[in-house]
């Protein structure tokens, strides 16, 4: 009797035991498929993080969430940059002003690696600083975007070339989405308010001017033009944002060339005048003329000579702010 109850209590002893691992067995089983599926959670999380998709006028583009270099071939991309306070590794260079800097931005880009211009960018340049992206416009990229893509991430910024024509907006855009590049939409937006505001007082002042007719002309190397209300941002910055009031020989919406017999109708209380670096020749036999001397704005000496960046300065913050300052000084 004895014996038997000694074998029924080892059969149960050992009975307990093997439930007791199998339970323990099936339990270690669990924890490891557990930490299995943590550890790949994270790693993808880091994945994703490290890049983002841009959307562009050539499809989406990969690139790396954080910039470290970026080449740019857009004098209008460079003050959306720098107004964001990020120095590019490679700009163009602007064959109009001696193959250099824009000069209005030119102390801030003190050091940049000039990669040639937009329409003939040096890949051999480019390839040399290894940027992480590349932004370009689509004029540039109608003729290297295959070449340029094949360095680097390229960015086609912008519209359709100058289709941005009837958007009195566009520019802001741009600076936005360079500005998301950036995690840095809200520095933009500051930096947006703050020129808004700017604009704001000095429509304020020009409102209160008596006559506020305004010619903007520019002289090229062989003719004189007439700009018009809209179809380029500057233009848009005078008639629309600051409220001067075109002449009756401005056009609309496109810039016209205007002939020495049509000088003299040019009556406007201010006369901006622009001139290329290569028009000084045209620009003296213009000022040499009957024609201009007798013109009504140039006998109340109301013609007022700016540097001929204000095409590029019309793009960005920057040069926008600018171009305010000299309205500011020549309506005194």
């Amino acid at each position: 009797m004895i014996i038997i109850i000694k074998e029924m209590f080892r059969n149960n002893f050992m009975g307990s035991m093997m439930t007791i691992i199998i339970v323990l067995l099936l339990s270690a089983c669990g924890t490891g498929k557990e930490t299995s599926t943590s550890s790949t959670t994270p790693a993808a999380t880091t994945a994703s993080q490290t890049t983002r998709t841009i959307t562009h006028l050539k499809g989406n583009t990969v690139i790396p969430a954080k910039i470290n270099k970026i080449v740019v071939l857009s004098a209008a991309y460079i003050d959306h940059l720098l107004t964001i306070g990020e120095k590019p590794a490679g700009v163009n260079n602007q064959v109009r002003y001696g193959g250099d800097y824009l000069p209005y931005v030119a102390k801030q880009l003190q050091g940049v690696p000039l990669v040639g211009s937009a329409d003939k960018p040096n890949l051999e340049a480019i390839l040399e600083i290894k940027p992480d992206v590349i932004l370009v416009e689509s004029r540039t990229a109608a003729t290297t975007y295959e070449q340029l893509q094949k360095i680097a991430p390229t960015i086609v910024m912008g519209n359709e070339w100058q289709e941005y024509e009837s958007d009195v907006n566009f520019w802001k855009k741009d600076l936005m989405m360079i500005a998301e590049m950036y995690d840095k939409a809200d520095v933009a937006k500051s930096k947006i308010a703050e020129l808004e505001l700017k604009v704001t007082k000095a429509r304020e002042q020009i409102k209160k001017l008596s006559n506020k007719n305004l010619a903007y002309l520019r002289v090229r190397e062989k003719n004189l033009q007439l700009y018009a209300q809209n179809g380029h941002p500057t233009n848009v910055l005078l008639y629309h944002d600051l409220g001067f009031t075109p002449t009756a020989l401005t056009p609309k919406d496109k810039r016209v060339d205007l002939s020495m017999e049509k000088i003299p109708e040019i009556n406007a209380d201010y006369v901006l005048l622009e001139t290329d670096p290569n028009a000084n020749d045209y620009l003296k036999n213009l000022k040499a003329s009957p024609l201009w001397k007798n013109t009504p704005a140039v006998v109340s000496n109301k013609i007022y000579e700016t540097d001929s960046f204000w095409l590029f300065k019309g793009w960005g913050v920057i040069g926008r702010g600018e171009i305010i300052d000299e309205i500011l000084k020549i309506i005194k």
